[in-house]
């Protein structure tokens, strides 16, 4: 069984391609691309967790690149960089509040029984597969640290 949330980007890619779309296809194809090496180097089908997970770490990739292109005043790759950050979160799920994060870190803690900053891997381990896609993980490693430090 393959990705639902593959298949809607594959979709998309057609899509843009009838459309003559060469922006949104060319970032398209990129992300169908990353996908595709990881498939070969993992050699599995990839499942939606999988491509949240790599839509995640393009998302990164692209933050990183647009504070560099801003500092240095590249407003044309900039922009470039904005257009694909928008495309690739319009493939992920609804953010998640800063409240539930909390609510889920403190739950999480509770499950892993975590009491001290050495335990924070056993808890981001616990929430990294419930919150891959619909949180920041630097956010929610932050709250993880803030609510262990207070325990």
């Amino acid at each position: 069984m393959g990705s639902e949330l593959k298949q809607r980007i594959e979709d998309a890619t057609k899509d843009a391609m009838r459309a003559r779309e060469r922006q949104k296809l060319g970032a398209l194809r990129l992300i169908n691309a990353s996908l595709k090496q990881v498939e070969v180097d993992e050699r599995k089908v990839l499942g939606d967790t999988d491509v949240l997970s790599i839509l995640n770490r393009m998302l990164k990739q692209r933050r990183d690149s647009l504070e560099q292109y801003e500092g240095a005043g590249r407003e044309d790759l900039a922009g470039q960089e904005r257009f694909e950050i928008n495309l690739i979160e319009s493939f992920m799920p609804a953010q998640l509040s800063e409240a539930e994060i909390a609510a889920a870190v403190q739950k999480a803690i509770e499950l892993t029984a975590a009491e001290t900053m050495s335990d924070m891997g056993k808890v981001m381990a616990s929430l990294k597969g419930t919150l891959i896609g619909k949180a920041d993980m630097a956010s929610v490693s932050r709250q993880v640290k803030t609510q262990l430090n207070q325990a």
